[in-house]
């Protein structure tokens, strides 16, 4: 297994764990869910910090949520699409965050942030991220084109701000009367 293997690996099984403790994870925990000797975990990563600063990379990474958008049926009704893609976007922003509030709850909370070209790479990072969301989105869209009353890159940049606003406490979250809402209106027809 290659070192770059190793550390995605480590960093797949250790996710969980730093959602629920955030940096006061113990490299015993580490070791123990990776199924690894401790030792194993400084071969991979220079410090306990490093392997956060990558779970935390990992968990802001669209690529899953990416992969389940590209899975969803093109063929089927768009409430329905608009209601896969709904879960699969509500699961993604709740493990973002759990990752961020428990490790801002631990020691990395006075964490410098990113200056000159790591925040250039930050903020183009996250928009290459919003992109490929809306771009995703767009597709469930487009088979409804005739149908639309704005254009499918529209709705879709209207919808994924609408999952990064969506309130926890609030009657919209649940995904199918949000998605209800979001196509047909706040105002009953008739």
């Amino acid at each position: 297994m290659s070192t770059e293997d190793r550390r995605r690996m480590i960093v797949t099984a250790v996710l969980p764990l730093v959602a629920e403790h955030g940096a006061a994870v113990t490299t015993s925990q580490i070791a123990r869910a990776a199924g690894i000797g401790e030792g194993t975990i400084f071969r991979a990563f220079k410090d306990k910090e490093e392997l956060i600063d990558e779970c935390i990379a990992e968990a802001l990474r669209p690529d899953g949520v990416l992969d389940v958008l590209a899975d969803i049926p093109l063929d089927q009704p768009l409430d329905r699409k608009l209601v896969e893609a709904a879960g699969a976007m509500s699961a993604h922003l709740d493990r973002i965050g759990a990752v961020l509030g428990a490790v801002a709850v631990g020691k990395r909370m006075h964490r410098k942030l990113p200056e000159g070209d790591d925040l250039e790479k930050s903020v183009d990072a996250r928009q290459r991220s919003f992109t490929l969301m809306n771009e995703a989105i767009a597709e469930l869209f487009d088979p409804e084109q005739e149908r639309l009353r704005a254009p499918a890159e529209e709705l879709a940049a209207l919808f994924v701000a609408l999952m990064f606003t969506r309130t926890r406490a609030g009657g919209l979250s649940d995904v199918d009367k949000m998605v209800d809402v979001f196509l047909h209106g706040a105002v009953e027809a008739g």
